[in-house]
């Protein structure tokens, strides 16, 4: 992973896990071990799809740039979806507090997307190779008058 990519990675994980452990806490305070269990579990799922999608991302741009805004957007409804079949999965489930597992899954969400946000409108990525224009420029032949 280029160091680019690895920095996005870290600005976007980093934060997602703070407010998955604020989740933890606040899901055991509330719900008990059951609570801190479902956090854990939203928090684990939502860094695990994010990052996977982030991966699949960074990989679309640089080997085909013209889809990377489509991309992204197939991604992240993709991503939604999958989210949402999790929460329909484990809703009847008896291995973890249902409602600190949703709520988690909301929160680290909507946090991932805002820290990716933040790190793409920070990250300084050229989007014009400054060599190529230099090597397009016409050569001046001959006598100039």
């Amino acid at each position: 992973m280029p160091s680019n990519d690895a920095r996005i990675f870290l600005q976007t994980a980093v934060p997602t896990a703070v407010v998955g452990a604020v989740a933890v806490a606040i899901g055991g305070v509330v719900a008990g071990g059951k609570g801190a269990l479902g956090a854990v579990v939203g928090t684990a799922v939502v860094i695990a799809f994010m990052g996977i999608g982030l991966l699949v991302l960074q990989r679309t741009a640089k080997r085909m740039p013209h889809l990377f805004q489509a991309m992204g957007l197939l991604l992240y409804v993709t991503q939604l979806l999958l989210l949402f079949g999790f929460l329909a999965l484990f809703k009847g489930s008896d291995l973890f507090d249902f409602k600190a597992f949703a709520f988690t899954l909301l929160a680290t969400t909507v946090v991932w997307i805002a820290a990716q946000a933040r790190s793409y409108m920070k990250a300084k990525i050229l989007y014009v190779d400054p060599s190529s224009s230099e090597a397009e420029k016409p050569k001046k032949t001959g006598p100039s008058s």
